[in-house]
């Protein structure tokens, strides 16, 4: 990776006026304004259906696409909607989401679009759908979960169904063909859109990073339609579930609750799963980065029954097994290890032998002299961050730091003041030997901690900070260009 620089941005951030991000102009404009500001990289989050919370990180899927970043206006340019659905969908500009509202009307919507289908777009729906398997699966299983009124499929009231017998399945294709072919088609249509997106910002030199959750949730067409990938009982439940110990982010530890992958199984398969998922990847971005590289040398096992993540142990991931598989089979894609957390000298060592660079995170930096995120410390492998959409924004984090955290930055920094220490972290990230930096565009805007993305470990209010329209100036672009050019990364 040459040396370069980039901005963090969820999709879903993106303004709009329909209440939530889109693959249509307003992606566009940031692209543009990444060109204008002289960066390389736009770094997203994960951009599949997400479930019960909206985290982007416990999708439904992990081969779909987020049928709420679906371009209404593109929709309407192909004759599938007109200028009244347009305005009904309309929302109030605020700086943040409402799930709830957003899913109630925007179903509805697409579904209108869908009765609208011509024949020619109906043939390419097909003819997608044959090009890629796994939709077949997903269609059918959310076909079925509206069925059944959107229970779990571990919860579903015919057996035949929960266990994946093909005589269920077949059945229920037949009685279900319009809404699988509804659901075929918003896949079409957000895989037709993000093409587009991706092939626009590309020829502006700027390249997507995406984000690889490492776990899939357990009610997922993903774990219903392959559970033999996952460490699951003959019901189709886990006696043991994904989390991490306590840290620096949650003194509970962070139960996730996702199931456990039979690594054994996956092996013996060649990891054909995990093949499959990269190379779905691989269709949307230029670079991915592996999330919760650590659970690859070593993962958190908690038992199912478990309130927090506080018990656990550790058991031994795929280490090398698999990153020889992925990084052989797909050469073309950069890959980011997130190596964050409660880390051992066997991780580094994973790491070390992958050749994936690493992150470093200033918001962790200002302990000591020997901190590892100091960038003083840095080996030129590496990828600096401010903060990632886990940390509070750079204002944030000083106005909450603990005194002698504080204290510490502002020396190091030769600064003081929340807006001259967001200004110097930008600096000292842009100034590092890191191949690439990457900052939150909450971090160039000045915003505080009401523009926070994530807080780990808190279940709700998290995931719905949008940017407001008219904030991504040219004169903000300009300033991020010169700072970019100034040290070498334009």
């Amino acid at each position: 990776m040459k040396r370069s620089s980039g901005i963090l941005l969820p999709i879903f951030s993106l303004p709009s006026p329909y209440g939530i991000g889109s693959l249509g102009r307003e992606a566009r404009e940031f692209a543009d304004f990444l060109h204008d500001a002289g960066q390389s990289w736009w770094q997203i989050l994960p951009v599949g259906p997400t479930g019960e919370g909206s985290s982007p990180y416990t999708s439904v899927s992990t081969f779909a696409g987020n049928p709420l970043f679906i371009d209404l206006e593109t929709l309407a340019a192909e004759g599938l909607l007109d200028r009244a659905d347009l305005d009904a969908a309309q929302v109030p500009n605020t700086d943040k989401i409402d799930y709830a509202a957003l899913r109630a009307a925007r179903e509805p919507l697409l579904r209108k679009a869908f009765s609208r289908l011509d024949g020619e777009m109906a043939q390419a729906v097909r003819e997608f759908t044959k090009r890629n398997p796994w939709l077949k699966e997903y269609a059918l299983y959310r076909a079925i979960q509206t069925h059944f009124d959107n229970k779990a499929w571990f919860d579903w009231p015919d057996e035949g169904l929960r266990r994946h017998e093909p005589s269920s399945l077949e059945q229920r294709r037949v009685e279900l063909a319009e809404d699988v072919a509804f659901h075929e088609t918003v896949q079409y249509w957000f895989f037709a859109q993000w093409e587009a997106l991706k092939k626009y910002a590309n020829a502006l030199d700027i390249r997507i990073i995406g984000d690889l959750p490492i776990y899939v949730s357990l009610d997922s067409a993903d774990v219903w339609s392959e559970r033999q990938e996952f460490l699951l009982d003959a019901e189709g439940r886990p006696s043991k579930v994904a989390g991490v110990p306590p840290d620096y982010f949650s003194e509970e530890g962070q139960l996730w609750g996702n199931p456990l992958y039979d690594w054994t199984a996956m092996r013996q398969s060649g990891f054909g799963w995990w093949i499959r998922r990269v190379e779905g990847a691989s269709k949307l971005f230029d670079a991915i980065r592996i999330d919760h590289f650590r659970g690859l040398e070593s993962y958190w096992a908690v038992p199912a029954e478990s309130e927090t993540a506080k018990v656990g142990q550790w058991e031994k991931g795929p280490g090398m097994d698999l990153l020889q598989v992925l990084t052989s089979w797909f050469p073309q894609i950069t890959y980011i290890a997130e190596d964050l957390g409660l880390l051992t000298d066997a991780v580094h060592d994973l790491r070390n032998e992958s050749g994936l660079p690493g992150m470093k995170v200033l918001e962790f930096a200002f302990s000591g002299p020997d901190n590892a995120y100091l960038p003083h410390n840095y080996q030129a492998h590496c990828i600096c961050y401010t903060g990632t959409h886990d940390n509070d924004t750079a204002v944030g984090w000083y106005t909450h730091a603990a005194q002698e955290e504080k204290a510490f930055a502002e020396r190091y920094l030769g600064v003081t003041g929340a807006e001259s220490v967001r200004r110097a972290l930008l600096r000292c990230g842009q100034g590092s030997v890191a191949e690439l930096f990457v900052a939150q565009l909450q971090d160039y805007l000045g915003l505080g901690s009401e523009a926070r993305i994530n807080v780990p470990g808190v279940a709700e209010g998290n995931w719905r900070w949008r940017l407001l329209p008219g904030k991504t100036t040219k004169e903000l672009a300009k300033e991020i260009r010169e700072l970019t050019h100034t040290f070498g990364r334009c």
